[in-house]
């Protein structure tokens, strides 16, 4: 039976401390494992003959409760699957939604590299980080295995990412695979007319196969227990992706009922599941509600259990709620998302610049420095350590204090008095009731700014430089 605390995990560890594996204790060691930042292998103790009834039991119990799969290989590899909950509250979801956006093998070839290119480039900078699209699919639309193979070729030549290789031709598949095996890509799909074909295809070279099987789950559990039997554990599961009416219904029941029987314990289909939202491409006649309804159908499937997804839609409108409904959903629910605590230069500080404080719950961080930046307020904008919390909330708890920014500005070794002419700190105005504390525990003069950091700017021009009065 899975576990998912670090003190049943700990049970099995040797429990003597030993800091091999860079933590100083077995227990912080247990709690890294449960949260998949640590591998057991890094434990050396458990690694000896006389803890090896130990080591297998601890490696089946952390075994997640859906198979994870790679795709790629390289820096740009992905992994899917290797989830152990229904609700993301109750633990967290592991490895994001791959996002796979598709060319095919009919496209003019300066097309083909534009639209290589743009999914491969795209991103938006977030809180911190750079949302990205993470695959590319390659499409047979000719069902021509030179040309298909072809295309994967040119494919291969402009980019890194990880790819799918779709055709239900077995034919197709196999002279894709001829040329990118190494790239250990993703093959779509198998189905009932052409398993064998394609189990054999799979068998040949190794790699993850998709299984489609359109609103029967009976075959797509069937199909699965054939591929385990025949040594292929590398699967995903495509129960079809239905856009519209009581067959889109269907679609997000089956796909619940899937997920919910592999976290129960089903390990006959407990595989990741793709998502297809691109069939809204099928239905829909006009590129406007096609688009719309596609970027719906993958915001819905990556919250309800979309493991990798086929995308047709690249304008950033379409993109963009998909990037950040992934993003979203895949950021783990029991961390806060922090920056490290210290004080940052914004734009060219000068010594009559000011100093902002601000706290390290990366939305509040990045949004000041936005703001600041695209305004062009050349300042230092000192992130202090409140554990992730936002400034109203950690002014009320105590995570922000006096104090707190007095400690912060010393690790930081920013000298108030030595790196400015007006020794001024500028508190965000949720934390005005702090100024009087402030002072006292910095000697600084402390002066109030705005709640919002977008009314920064025109704060500045009333109250800057500060008075020396």
């Amino acid at each position: 039976m899975k576990i998912n605390s670090p003190l049943q995990a700990y049970k099995y560890l040797p429990g003597d401390n030993c800091g091999i594996c860079g933590e100083s204790t077995c227990m912080a060691f247990a709690s890294r494992l449960i949260e998949r930042s640590a591998e057991l292998t890094d434990c050396e103790p458990i690694l000896r003959d006389d803890q090896k009834k130990n080591f297998e039991n601890l490696q089946e119990l952390l075994r997640p409760e859906i198979r994870e799969v790679d795709i790629g290989v390289g820096d740009k590899a992905v992994t899917i699957g290797g989830d152990d909950v229904l609700y993301r509250h109750k633990l967290t979801f592991f490895n994001k939604t791959v996002l796979t956006y598709d060319v095919w093998d009919t496209m003019d070839e300066n097309d083909l590299a534009e639209r290589v290119d743009h999914i491969e480039n795209f991103q938006k900078f977030y809180v911190g980080q750079f949302l990205n699209a993470d695959a590319i699919a390659i499409r047979s639309v000719s069902d021509e295995p030179s040309q298909f193979s072809e295309t994967v070729k040119k494919v291969m030549e402009k980019t890194n990412l990880p790819i799918v290789l779709c055709s239900f031709n077995p034919e197709v598949l196999r002279a894709g695979l001829e040329v990118s095996s190494d790239r250990n890509p993703l093959i779509y799909a198998a189905n009932k007319d052409n398993w064998q074909e394609v189990a054999d295809i799979a068998n040949d070279y190794g790699v993850p196969v998709t299984l489609f099987a359109p609103g029967d789950l009976d075959l797509l559990k069937s199909m699965a227990l054939t591929f385990t039997k025949m040594g292929m554990e590398n699967l995903v599961l495509d129960p079809g992706t239905y856009p519209t009416g009581t067959q889109l219904r269907n679609t997000f029941n089956n796909f619940i009922k899937l997920r919910r029987a592999g976290i129960n314990g089903d390990r006959e289909i407990a595989f990741p599941l793709m998502s297809v939202p691109l069939t809204s491409w099928l239905v829909y006649e006009d590129t406007v509600n096609a688009s719309y309804w596609e970027t719906v159908l993958a915001c819905t499937f990556i919250i309800k259990y979309g493991d990798i997804m086929l995308l047709h839609s690249t304008e950033p409108y379409a993109m963009l709620p998909e990037l950040h409904m992934r993003d979203t959903i895949y950021t783990d629910p029991r961390k806060p998302v922090m920056v490290d605590p210290g004080v940052y230069e914004v734009g060219s500080p000068t010594a009559d610049s000011p100093v902002i404080i601000t706290t390290n719950f990366a939305l509040t961080y990045y949004t000041v420095e936005s703001d600041l930046a695209s305004n062009d307020i050349d300042c230092y904008l000192a992130a202090i350590d409140t554990e992730g919390i936002g400034v109203e909330a950690a002014v009320a708890g105590g995570q922000l204090t006096a104090s707190k920014i007095k400690k912060g500005l010393e690790e930081s070794e920013f000298d108030l008095k030595e790196q400015t002419n007006h020794k001024t700190l500028v508190l965000p105005g949720l934390a005005a009731r702090l100024q009087g504390d402030v002072e006292d525990e910095t000697g600084a003069n402390v002066v109030i700014g705005p709640a919002d950091s977008g009314r920064i700017p025109g704060w500045m021009d009333k109250n800057w430089p500060p008075s020396t009065e």
